[in-house]
């Protein structure tokens, strides 16, 4: 009896009566992808939901009060370290804002010396001289073995065994350390100051340019030419004779001993300064060692054939090494960046009246923890995304084009 059909062989064309695959959109990728991301987005507002309505609710039953009417109350307590005037009669709005500056005051000052240092230091580790190497060596080991919390507390317990003020150390003419802080002279104010400092700007992006018209030139025509000392002329010779087109004003506000304390200049706290120097000799040391990885990576080849070519060790570090160890050393740097800003919460340890210091006495004051706390972490993000965004910028700008 014959048969009505017969199987197609293994591997045989597909004869078109059957599906040639689900097209179903269940088993897209893309769609699957943006469901997950759909459903896991639900949960975690559902999760924040819940998380509100039970921490409302415990506080509604323990007659806490909520909402953010105290930032406008009087905080009716003083600030020992301000840059603004600020007094007890202030909000608690204004309270927190002092807090949020005198944490950048030290996170700005502090990302700048740790830079500096940990760059030194760093460069040191490669250097070809034993005693500076070692040097470097034995401070990159020991300081970021240590806490960075151990840092803080030893350097404000040095600057407590200090001398009074009648017995100060004073480096230069002037300027002086004591248990109380440091104070050095500062010039006077005079008008002419801010358009000197609008002539060093214009000097530095003088300089940036001149740069760049040198780079195109050694790439077009092979002529390289040293632009390192004329930059250094635009930048302070601008300023200069903008200073003397305003008459040359010269003045001091130079400290003085007056009863128990010095008067004028420029005073730094103790607490301001033991902060910004354990905390910028911890982070120094973890950027060292990051500058020494990225030099490190690389290749000895480059170097070796630049020094064959008869290549300087300075236009060397320049232009053949530095651009290549920039693409290591920069993302980690960020990170040290981040870390330095949020470890200057730790002068609360110490009495430095920063944002968390600040806020905690609000907290405790007006037993709204969740808003006080609220606005602590808001401004830390805040200030940690705004160093992420610049530096991802700057990675950017010096990262290899490849052609």
């Amino acid at each position: 009896m014959a048969q009505d059909s017969q199987s197609a062989p293994i591997g045989a064309p597909n004869s078109g009566l059957e599906p040639k695959g689900d097209t179903s959109i269940l088993n897209s990728m893309a769609f699957r992808s943006i469901a997950y991301q759909v459903i896991l987005a639900i949960f975690v507002i559902l999760g924040g939901l819940y998380l509100y309505t039970n921490v409302n609710t415990n506080l509604d039953r323990q007659g806490i009060a909520t909402g953010w009417d105290f930032v406008t109350e009087n905080a009716g307590f003083d600030i020992g370290e301000s840059p603004i005037e600020y007094d007890s009669e202030d909000s608690y709005g204004k309270a927190m804002w002092v807090g949020v500056l005198n944490t950048l005051r030290v996170a700005f000052v502090g990302i700048i010396l740790a830079s500096i240092l940990g760059i030194f230091m760093g460069i040191a580790r490669t250097s070809q001289n034993w005693l500076l190497s070692k040097v470097a060596y034995v401070y990159v080991e020991v300081c970021r073995n240590v806490p960075v919390i151990l840092h803080v507390l030893f350097w404000a317990t040095v600057v407590r065994f200090l001398p009074a003020p009648r017995q100060a150390i004073s480096p230069f003419e002037g300027a002086y350390l004591m248990n109380r802080g440091v104070v050095f002279p500062i010039p006077s104010e005079d008008p002419s100051h801010i358009w000197i400092g609008a002539a060093f700007v214009l000097g530095i992006i003088g300089a940036i340019l001149l740069g760049r018209w040198s780079r195109r030139r050694r790439e077009q025509t092979g002529q390289y030419i040293s632009t390192f000392w004329w930059s250094l002329v635009i930048i302070f010779m601008l300023p200069l004779a903008t200073w003397v087109a305003f008459g040359a004003p010269l003045s001091w506000d130079v400290p003085v001993l007056k009863g128990f304390n010095f008067k004028g200049g420029l005073a730094l706290s103790p607490e301001y300064a033991a902060l910004v120097v354990g905390i910028t000799v911890y982070t120094a040391a973890f950027i060292a060692e990051i500058v020494r990885a990225g030099i490190q990576s690389v290749p000895l080849g480059q170097i070796e054939a630049s020094r064959a070519l008869g290549l300087r060790a300075g236009f060397i570090m320049r232009y053949v090494t530095m651009p290549q160890a920039l693409r290591v050393i920069v993302p980690p740097t960020a990170s040290q960046y981040l870390s330095l800003t949020k470890n200057s919460s730790l002068g609360v340890l110490i009495g430095y009246p920063d944002l968390v210091n600040i806020g905690n006495t609000t907290l405790n004051q007006t037993g709204q923890a969740v808003e006080a706390i609220a606005i602590m972490m808001m401004v830390y993000l805040t200030i940690s995304l705004s160093i992420s965004t610049f530096m991802n910028i700057y990675n950017r700008i010096v990262a290899i084009k490849e052609r």
